[in-house]
């Protein structure tokens, strides 16, 4: 199978796991082809952490989860030097904690302060750990999924910005059509009848258990660094490097657009906000099948790659603005290529 069919097989497990939330398992499948970290928000019971869980799932990778809570410690998080004594000396060796996984979530991320959530910047932007002066490297295939809950306020910690800058997007999930919370319904109750089964299983003629189905075939981590070649020759041209560049730029000078703009934008975007268009755009083509870039690509993953990196000022949000209305706004007025 190629790489593309490969990737298709991955989405489609996903698909089987989670309904209504398409767009939450395209965005998943960008961040892991993309090599990136993802923020995913959303209010309770919205299937973030079993979205998360379903990629790993259906992936030929280490899984592991972080459960963030205000009393955790940072080697909780890296690990930590351990004295090892045999019968001829003691010496200290190092014990990899939960970060050393092939997609690592962090469960409820603003729950920890901020020393814990700290400890994951380095591994998050050099793909190492650093514990008592040594360096470790991680995994060639690994992203950090957070999640947090946006109404959760007491015992919360909100998120640095120079760790919120690390996240190639900031994904939102929001409540499903009614058509689909009812498949939800029908998939849960499936999922509870065949547990049932499976701690009960049928006698077969012989009087012996019937034999477990077989999972599902893995998608091998092979697959994704070869998509990854592939995304890394999509062409982008001069022009469209141009437009992600003036989007950018925009969000830092808002006065030359639109007075709207210039009230509601306090702080503009980093030049990682140009790196992660480049680089979800670039996916995105991939998976829709084409070999170039355009602006629909930009369109389609612009306000999950830049919500995270607009400050907005006090006026914005006293007037209740959001960041996905100053995205909009922004692209009404900077002119397409």
């Amino acid at each position: 199978m190629s790489a593309r069919e490969q990737i298709s097989a991955l989405e489609q497990g996903m698909s089987r796991a989670i309904v209504g939330q398409q767009d939450v398992i395209r965005r998943l499948i960008i961040g892991l082809l993309a090599n990136g970290n993802l923020l995913v928000e959303g209010l309770p019971g919205l299937a973030k952490t079993r979205a998360i869980k379903a990629l790993a799932n259906n992936l030929q990778a280490d899984f592991s989860r972080i459960q963030f809570t205000p009393d955790l410690l940072p080697a909780d998080v890296t690990g930590t030097d351990m004295l090892y004594r045999d019968e001829r000396q003691s010496a200290f060796r190092f014990h990899p904690g939960p970060v050393f996984a092939n997609i690592v979530l962090a469960d409820e991320i603003n729950r920890a302060p901020a020393k814990v959530q700290s400890a994951l910047l380095e591994a998050m932007e050099e793909r190492q750990v650093t514990v008592a002066g040594n360096s470790h490297k991680l995994p060639p295939l690994f992203m950090v999924m957070a999640t947090q809950n946006p109404i959760e306020q007491e015992g919360t910690y909100p998120l640095p910005e120079a760790q919120m800058d690390r996240f190639l997007m900031h994904v939102l999930i929001t409540y499903p059509p009614v058509e689909d919370e009812v498949e939800v319904i029908e998939l849960v109750r499936g999922e509870e009848i065949a547990a049932a089964h499976a701690a009960t299983p049928d006698k077969g003629a012989d009087g012996g258990a019937t034999k477990p189905q077989q999972a599902a075939t893995l998608v091998p981590q092979q697959a994704v660094f070869d998509a990854r070649c592939e995304i890394a020759g999509i062409h982008v041209s001069d022009a469209m490097a141009r437009y992600m560049a003036d989007l950018i730029d925009a969000s830092r000078y808002p006065a030359k657009l639109s007075d709207e703009l210039a009230r509601w934008i306090e702080i503009g975007a980093s030049p990682r906000g140009s790196i992660a268009l480049d680089k979800a755009g670039r996916t995105n083509a991939w998976l829709e099948g084409r070999d170039y870039v355009d602006p629909q690509d930009i369109h389609g993953v612009i306000h999950d790659c830049l919500r995270h990196r607009i400050g907005l000022s006090f006026e914005a949000q006293g007037e209740g603005i959001s960041a996905d209305q100053v995205i909009d706004l922004l692209l009404k007025n900077v002119a397409l290529p």
